[in-house]
């Protein structure tokens, strides 16, 4: 590898950031931080203000109807077991095991009529993760194709514009993957190139077949025990020098954070008196900066904090996601849950009621009231949806749940609140089962467009291929009402 014009002896620590890179990027994430910032330079004085955005990501699909579009006044075989509550906002209720977000409907909005016409869980991860309505050409719902859209984070990762030595965007805890092994399409940079996928940091440790927010609230959609949760960890980025570093100084495997003070000085030495690239230079100092590496661990945070968001994957992830957002990341996808917790064909009502709306929340609620005190909740958009809603009817007990539940269905409410989103607000609605759009029907193209406005992209962004050719970002219009 030929990182440096001249080798002196700080060579094999500049190496060494070049091979760390990104805290376990690789340096094929670099090109895309160097291609950010030519995107964001040739920008400049034409977009808005950049506005961070956390986009909370349910897979599997939130029931509407048990959640934020109840129909109280349905039949028995479609409103469900919950009961609606007041929130703040004098004429919006919401459910009843809520009530924590219930309190804080003055700084949240919902759009009630978001619908796209592909009720599957890859269909639904594809068009609502990268923002687009339809499917691209030859999409395979059995794996990712280089052919796919590329993803809302990943077109984030490439033409927002980085404010530091982190990258434009990063999702977390954990790629969706299901149990099988089939990866989850519309998470990755696709048509753009595998080089320019976003970061992911894989924090979850734990592999079972359970659900939920380890290790405080898991179920398993089917079974009535579980298995137990022994030695989970909820871990910051793997710190660690990578195997092929085979030095004789670092054969034990030293954790990076043991090694920052000794690389220290011979890193800016190395900055100093060699011509780094600019995204060279990013990798150099992103490790010798201790801010920046507390902002990848949420065990550090004190005892009061970890409380309050909720000590499982829920909290400790939107809290991870405000410090990241603090430090500088334009874009943090969270996903809630892994693959497929929220699809709940069986059990839907204790599951909801016990497992999942509690953990939800708590950590959402802590989310909003944390950025708000902390003077950011005006920059920050806060997105929380999954990739479709539940069927309005109740389904029936079949061999497989003991008790009843809802299928896939293709109209969802999103939740939105802060980046200048005006708070109890609803906007659109659905029949008087929650079925289809009545008002406003708003789709993926919209949520996309919506979310790049609040980065402060202009309509003109677009992304530029290996011949050059540009790919507009834009798909749709932004959702009316919110702003």
């Amino acid at each position: 590898m030929t990182y440096l014009h001249h080798t002196p002896v700080t060579r094999r620590a500049a190496v060494q950031a070049g091979a760390i890179g990104l805290l376990g990027l690789g340096m094929n994430h670099l090109a895309p931080l160097r291609a950010a910032a030519a995107a964001g330079d040739a920008m400049a004085g034409k977009a808005a203000k950049a506005k961070s955005v956390i986009y909370i990501f349910l897979s599997g699909g939130l029931s509407q109807i048990d959640s934020f579009d109840m129909k109280p006044d349905a039949p028995e075989t479609v409103r469900g077991e919950f009961n609606p509550i007041d929130t703040a906002t004098p004429g919006i209720q919401i459910c009843e095991h809520l009530p924590l977000l219930a309190a804080r409907s003055n700084k949240w909005s919902i759009v009630r009529s978001m619908a796209h016409g592909y009720p599957e869980h890859s269909t639904g991860h594809l068009l609502m993760l990268t923002g687009r309505h339809i499917l691209p050409p030859g999409f395979n719902p059995s794996t990712p194709k280089p052919s796919d859209w590329p993803s809302l984070a990943a077109i984030a990762n490439n033409v927002t514009k980085p404010r530091n030595n982190l990258p434009p965007a990063i999702c977390l805890p954990e790629t969706l993957i299901h149990r099988t092994g089939r990866v989850i399409p519309g998470q990755f940079a696709g048509e753009m190139g595998a080089h320019r996928d976003p970061m992911f940091l894989e924090l979850n440790r734990f592999q079972a077949e359970a659900y939920g927010a380890y290790p405080t609230h898991t179920f398993h959609h089917a079974k009535a025990e579980l298995q137990k949760l022994e030695n989970f960890k909820f871990q910051a980025p793997n710190l660690s020098l990578p195997d092929d570093m085979t030095s004789a100084r670092f054969q034990d495997r030293m954790a990076l954070r043991t090694l920052l003070s000794q690389q220290r000085r011979d890193l800016e030495h190395a900055a100093a008196n060699v011509t780094f690239d600019r995204h060279r230079q990013r990798a150099v100092s992103l490790l010798s900066d201790p801010s920046v590496q507390q902002a990848f661990d949420v065990t550090q945070a004190d005892a009061k904090t970890q409380e309050r968001y909720g000590k499982n994957t829920f909290g400790w992830s939107l809290l991870l996601a405000r410090q990241l957002v603090e430090a500088g990341v334009n874009l943090v996808q969270v996903n809630l849950g892994n693959n497929e917790t929220w699809d709940t064909h069986g059990n839907i009502f204790p599951h909801l009621k016990q497992f999942l709306m509690p953990p939800t929340d708590q950590a959402v609620s802590a989310l909003l009231d944390d950025l708000d005190e902390r003077g950011m909740l005006e920059d920050t958009l806060v997105v929380m949806a999954g990739e479709m809603g539940r069927t309005p009817r109740i389904s029936g007990v079949g061999t497989t749940y003991k008790q009843p539940g809802r299928d896939h269905w293709g109209t969802q409410s999103v939740f939105f609140a802060g980046g200048g989103t005006k708070g109890g607000r609803v906007i659109g609605s659905t029949d008087k089962i929650g079925a289809y759009p009545k008002t406003q029907e708003q789709n993926p193209s919209n949520l996309g467009a919506t979310i790049y406005q609040s980065l402060g992209l202009p309509r003109e962004t677009a992304w530029h291929d290996h011949s050059g050719r540009p790919h507009f970002i834009y798909h749709g219009e932004p959702i009316r009402g919110l702003v």
